[in-house]
């Protein structure tokens, strides 16, 4: 039997790079791979069949005193701890393949050498671009931002990249040049995975080995027909509510085009949105954030969704599990969505960050008839129900996993 290590800071579904780390690891194991998960504690951890070995905590959010913020800090560059738990961990455990997901600056890439001095080869999926740049959305200022490309990181305090303050900034500064002097990644990391076509061209551009970066496209979860319902509900968004997420942009042409718009989710442009909606009288909906049943019951009755980034997206896994239900996509041209329209010829495309186009795209979608919106939406998913499966996933992977080590899958 092979053996997977899978390693992510967070042990619950954040976001989705954390979706990502779960259902891969549940798939390897539905298909005969033994599993073990490294991750750090958190209140909102969930039980997981296979064993799971936690660090403590570290996150701003849960430090509250000067003293805690200090170790967090340290933490977040070099974990000693992650280091030493990750060590007593291979002392039972021997993995064919140690899979990281997110490690960055809770983990840290403290825990690398544990590995490749053992031998066991590391790949990692570019969920972001944080191997690259310090600031791993590559987005300042309401725009995408490239100033660290050649190695100029460190940019990130100079620009004061990280939530627009200098304490933030200088912690992941330090912690971009020690782990560059280190060499922690190129060193370590056999193997990145790019969910997007995008991001491989842009980690070749940045200068990464074209021969240590796969592209494996991102594969969803089925979701059951009975959520499959008209197209009546208004056009949606659902995600992070996040300033790259382009979600002003988005209000700002929902109120020039009066259509109906809704929004499901959490995060920290809550407030502002509400703020922005109330002063253009425009006709969004905050929903909050919905889970399962309930998110796919709004996603099974809206005419369309709609990704409005402004920040380049990877391959983003709402598109797949819009076109699960047959909903067409208004995307963004940015990152990796054009491809995954494009290709499946599942929806529209505009400018990003351009209310103007937004809004023209936004009437044009709204006021299309259910057979077109259908035709759009089969489109896409069809096109996912090809490409986008967990066989064809698993294959691939496997294949990376088995040139690596020799694993027999």
């Amino acid at each position: 039997m092979q053996r997977l290590l899978s390693i992510n800071s967070y042990h619950y579904r954040r976001g989705g790079a954390d979706a990502v780390y779960l259902d891969h690891a549940r798939l390897f194991g539905e298909r005969g791979w033994e599993n073990q998960f490294f991750s750090m504690e958190h209140p909102r951890n969930i039980a997981t069949a296979d064993p799971v070995t936690l660090t403590s905590m570290v996150d701003y959010e849960f430090s509250t005193t000067g003293k805690a913020k200090a170790i967090t800090a340290l933490k977040s560059i070099y974990n000693i701890e992650a280091s030493r738990k990750i060590d007593h961990l291979l002392q039972d455990f021997r993995p064919d393949i140690a899979h990281v997901h997110g490690a960055y600056h809770h983990l840290t890439p403290a825990i690398f050498p544990r590995l490749s001095s053992r031998g066991i080869p590391i790949v990692l999926t570019a969920h972001d671009f944080k191997i690259l740049c310090p600031a791993y959305t590559m987005y300042r200022n309401g725009m995408v931002c490239e100033a660290c490309k050649g190695g100029q990181k460190w940019n990130v305090v100079r620009n004061r990249c990280i939530k627009g303050g200098l304490a933030a900034s200088l912690v992941v500064g330090f912690e971009a040049g020690l782990h560059g002097l280190l060499n922690s990644y190129r060193k370590h990391v056999s193997m990145v995975i790019a969910p997007s076509e995008f991001y491989r061209a842009k980690f070749l551009e940045w200068g990464w080995p074209a021969e240590r970066i796969e592209h494996i496209p991102n594969y969803t979860n089925s979701i059951s027909a009975e959520h499959d319902g008209a197209y009546s509900e208004p056009i949606l968004y659902f995600g992070r509510l996040s300033a790259e997420k382009g979600l002003e942009t988005l209000v700002q042409a929902a109120a020039a085009a009066k259509v109906p718009v809704n929004i499901v989710g959490s995060g920290p442009m809550a407030e502002p949105l509400q703020m922005l909606i109330d002063a253009l009288d425009a006709p969004v909906r905050l929903v909050g954030r919905l889970e399962g049943a309930a998110l796919w019951r709004a996603l099974g009755r809206s005419k369309a969704t709609v990704l409005p980034s402004e920040w380049y997206e990877n391959g983003p896994i709402s598109v797949l599990e819009s076109f699960e239900l047959a909903r067409p996509v208004i995307g963004a041209d940015i990152g990796g969505i054009p491809e995954m329209l494009t290709q499946s010829g599942g929806g529209w495309l505009f400018e990003s960050g351009n209310v103007t186009a937004l809004a023209d795209l936004l009437a044009h979608v709204d006021g299309l008839g259910v057979s077109a919106l259908q035709e759009k939406g089969v489109a896409g998913r069809d096109h996912a129900r090809r490409f986008h499966t967990e066989d064809a996933y698993f294959a691939k992977m496997a294949g990376v996993y088995q040139r690596l080590k020799g694993c027999v899958t």
